[in-house]
Order: structure tokens, then sequence, then C-alpha cells
């Protein structure tokens, strides 16, 4: 891969309306399926602001109305706004396009990154993002007197952890020590072009988190770097960090198509 360019369209005061930066990616997705530009990484951060991908059900929405943008990634519903380091990078794949290993890639610039700041991370089986692991299921404390075994979360289909306080709050999985989300990747490719990528909460209110089911996962929540390191920890600090594991990770990254397996040739029988 070729040297990737940075972009760093707004922080802070100056944060991105997602609409906007929507409608970056997209002009820039087109300059870069066009050879008119490099491969690509916006870093931005966004004002309050929920999305849902494709896969988002009714029941992972907010229950006040709160407004949700329906975008075309992947994945199901997030949240992003302020304090969370938010990248989408813009970059052309070799076809047919390995989708799995491009979130990999991802996951592994932003493991480098929690670990350089002194948090250990990693990638849970079957959930892309970059975790931090809870406690093992026997050692965590009981919710509500009960014992894990009655956890309604695993028992009931239809218990909703919107309607039942900050016992079973997404923000509070720290305190329960179960797995904890602290980045999560939804990507789309189109034409051979990826869009979208990676949200790393560093700094954020992750109240926020509680409105929805944020994944669509009910047995897990959310982390944030300064929560988990006990400290506080800024944008501005985690910015330059962030690039130069995604440069290491992704310009280093021997890019190949995805394997297609050839369907076995039907063995025809000859007449005697």
């Amino acid at each position: 891969m070729g040297e990737l360019r940075f972009v760093r369209m707004g922080f802070g005061d100056e944060a991105v309306d997602y609409q906007v930066a929507w409608d970056e990616q997209r002009r820039v997705h087109a300059a870069r399926f066009a050879d008119e530009v490099p491969d690509t990484v916006i870093l931005l951060e966004h004002p309050p602001v929920y999305t849902a991908g494709r896969r988002t059900e009714a029941s992972e929405r907010p229950l006040d109305g709160t407004p949700v943008i329906d975008v075309d990634r992947g994945g199901k519903i997030t949240w992003h706004g302020p304090g969370q380091l938010v990248g989408y990078p813009i970059q052309k794949l070799p076809r047919p396009v390995d989708v799995v290993a491009h979130v990999r890639r991802l996951e592994e610039a932003l493991i480098r990154t929690c670990a350089e700041f002194g948090l250990e991370t990693t990638r849970v089986e079957g959930r892309s993002g970059v975790w931090v692991l809870g406690d093992p299921v026997e050692q965590r404390p009981s919710l509500g007197g009960l014992s894990l075994d009655f956890d309604p979360r695993l028992q009931d289909e239809e218990f909703d952890p919107r309607l039942n306080g900050p016992e079973y709050a997404p923000s509070n999985a720290g305190q329960r020590r179960e797995d904890r989300k602290i980045a999560a990747i939804g990507i789309r490719v189109a034409k051979g072009v990826t869009m979208h990528g990676f949200a790393l909460n560093v700094n954020p209110d992750n109240k926020w988190f509680d409105k929805i089911i944020p994944c669509g996962i009910r047995d897990a929540g959310v982390a944030s770097l300064a929560n988990e390191l006990g400290r506080d920890v800024t944008i501005e600090e985690v910015l330059p960090v962030v690039e130069r594991h995604l440069r290491d990770v992704l310009e280093n990254a021997d890019l190949r198509p995805r394997v297609v397996e050839k369907a076995p040739v039907a063995a025809t029988a000859s007449g005697v």
C-alpha cells in the first residue's frame, strides 16, 4: 500500500456535523476510486448523534424518540459525540475485497494505541471492535441480588436494559466487571473502496449509550480510555498515536484479494 494521507477535519468547538462528514466521505470515496487522491483517513469528532447501520432493529433504538441517522455501513446502532475520536479510512483494496482482513487491521491499530497508553485490550470472538475484557463470569458481582444464573438479559428475550436503570446500563459495565467495548468498527465497501470506519472512546460521557442497545449487544457494555485508566486523557493526546499506528499497520499491510473457493465440479455419468 502507498503512503496514507491524514485529514484532521475538526475537533472540539469545530466538531463536524455527521451529514457534513458523510458528504465529505462520499466525495473522497469517488476521488479515490478515480485515483485522483491517495488512500485517505479522515479524523474528527462529531456533535452528539446516533447512527444506525443496516442491521439495526427497532428494539435497539432510543425509546424517547431521539433522532437517529440511518447509514449505509454494516453493523447496528451506535453513538458518536464529544470525547470520541472517529476515523474514516477511505482505501482502495484489491478485489474481491477481504472485508474481515480490513476490520482486523483497524482493530490492530487501535489495540496498539490503547497499549501505548497502558491499557490492555483485545478482540472478542464473533464481535467486531476492540474490547476490555471483564472478569470470568463466576467472579463477577451479582445483579440486583440475583445470581448470574438468573441474569434476565440472558434468560428473557424481551428484557430491555433501557428500561431497567443504571444497574443494567451499558455505561456501567466496568462496575459490573463485564466485557466492554472501547472502540466500535463499522464499514462499507463500494467499488473496492472502503468507507466509514472506527470510533475510539477517549473521554466521552458514556451515558449517551444508555439510551440504545449499543451495537445490538445486550450482555456487555462500553468503556473509555479515561475511565479505564482512571485519569484524564484527551483527543489531542490520542490523535498522533492513532495516526502513527494506523500508518504502521495500513501502509505495511500485505494486501491480498479475498480467496474465493470454487465450487466442486459435479461429476457426470457417462452412458454405457
